[in-house]
């Protein structure tokens, strides 16, 4: 049979719902405890009628929600700053995504939480395993990192402004072609999560040189740079071997499981909240 698959990055996808249920009962930027009830209660609903929306408009003949792990990931170990600074998960809305999952459950849609693996690299390690059998998948997410995995099997969708995200718009937003993203967000960092670049070389130099060059690799091999451009690669060496790790998505982790086990029921094409 043809594949569909949708991944869904789930935590990208309940928390950006979350905020939006959330703003209406803020108050000094604080939520108070009466509210909290209710804010989750439209959340799950809302994440309800979320999965059932991407079903109906993607018809995916299997889906899986995807969750990151509760305890830090390898990139830590690596980097202790990864993503120092961005704001945490309510812990009310964590105590509470067993109940989403719940939900997902209901629609068929089964959820996978890593003990020790981000969601970013679990979805990479199944979107190329059905990619590689000529198999289509989408992922569901607003998060940049899997723009490099686009391919004529591998879409991205953009939920909340109805969208994909393919090739155009990445040429357009980043001046490079999905292929070479990695080496572009090595160059310039990655302030989302905090993974640091090379000092003084922004979007538009690092694009400039990709394009001329091809690679990290042959840029830093090339003879004929310019000497500000040679003296911040060399600066920043062990950085950029550093970053590239930190960035680059693990598409090797065992999953233990079988597409038949996440294919969706006829039902799912008719199932509504």
């Amino acid at each position: 049979m043809t594949v569909n698959l949708v991944l869904i990055d789930a935590l990208n996808l309940i928390r950006r719902i979350y905020a939006v249920q959330e703003r209406p009962f803020l108050l000094n930027n604080e939520l108070a405890d009466n509210t909290k009830q209710q804010v989750l209660f439209n959340t799950a609903k809302a994440c309800d009628q979320a999965l059932a929306k991407i079903i109906e408009q993607l018809q995916p003949s299997h889906a899986l929600a995807v969750f990151d792990s509760q305890a830090p990931c390898w990139r830590y170990e690596l980097y202790p700053d990864y993503k120092k600074g961005r704001k945490k998960m309510p812990e009310h809305l964590a105590e509470h995504l067993a109940d989403i999952q719940d939900r997902f459950m209901q629609q068929h849609v089964d959820s996978l939480v890593s003990e020790v693996d981000e969601a970013d690299d679990l979805i990479a390690t199944l979107a190329i395993k059905v990619a590689l059998r000529g198999q289509n998948v989408t992922v569901i997410s607003t998060d940049k990192c899997f723009l490099s995995l686009l391919s004529p099997n591998i879409q991205v969708y953009d939920y909340f402004n109805r969208r994909y995200l393919d090739e155009d718009y990445v040429v357009n937003k980043f001046n490079v072609k999905p292929d070479k993203l990695m080496d572009l967000w090595t160059l310039t960092g990655d302030n989302t999560n905090k993974i640091p670049g090379v000092a003084g070389i922004g979007q538009v130099t690092a694009s400039k040189l990709l394009n001329q060059y091809g690679s990290i690799k042959a840029i830093l091999n090339a003879k004929d740079l310019k000497h500000t451009i040679s003296e911040k690669l060399a600066q920043h060496d062990e950085q950029i071997t550093l970053s590239r790790k930190l960035l680059t998505l693990k598409v090797d982790i065992p999953l233990g499981f079988n597409l038949k086990d996440i294919r969706l029921t006829d039902e799912n094409t008719f199932a509504s909240p």
